[in-house]
């Protein structure tokens, strides 16, 4: 069934027979092959490559909601470091007032304590003061007495009456003295 061109010759655009059977065998035989061999390997490389992209984008959302987790974990610590940072702090001032308060009246105590010593110890100096200087009055005002009236006050009731009603009217005087405190 061939067919010859108009010189006998073989048409070139016909293909021979032979040829196309065994084109077809070849063709069925890699077809086979391809899909027993090729087609269940490139099958099995896209359900991996599948897997592989669909399990990276689980791991990459799971990545996510923890990283989303521990920042709001680390926010939440954050606000709490804060607010005890803040407690802290306005424990402290009050500490510093408390210790301030209390360092201004034990100072004050301390200043009220040292004056009262103070007046005590004029009040003793004064009275020390002021008794040297009856005893010393005293014995000038019977040395006075003796000069005046020529005699010797040496009794001891005499003198101590001469030098108290001389003191006496000294403080009158003066102003100065018990009677003139009391």
């Amino acid at each position: 069934m061939l067919m010859l061109a108009a010189g006998g010759e073989p048409n070139p655009l016909i293909p021979n027979l032979g040829e196309v059977i065994i084109g077809l065998v070849a063709f069925a035989v890699l077809g086979y092959a391809l899909m027993k061999l090729a087609f269940p390997a490139f099958e099995r490389a896209y359900a991996a490559r599948t897997e592989a992209i669909e399990g990276g984008l689980r791991r990459a959302e799971e990545t996510q909601a923890e990283a989303r987790r521990v920042l709001e974990e680390y926010t939440r610590q954050m606000a709490e470091a804060r607010t005890e940072a803040a407690t802290i702090r306005d424990d402290a001032r009050a500490d510093a007032e408390r210790i301030t308060e209390a360092m201004r009246q034990h100072a004050q105590e301390e200043s009220a304590r040292i004056v009262a010593r103070g007046e005590e110890q004029l009040a003793g100096q004064r009275q020390y003061l002021v008794a040297e200087l009856r005893r010393e009055i005293g014995q000038l005002s019977v040395d006075l007495a003796e000069r005046i009236v020529g005699d010797s006050l040496s009794g001891t009731v005499a003198r101590r009456k001469t030098v108290d009603r001389f003191l006496a009217e000294l403080d009158d005087v003066s102003g100065v003295g018990p009677r003139a405190n009391a």
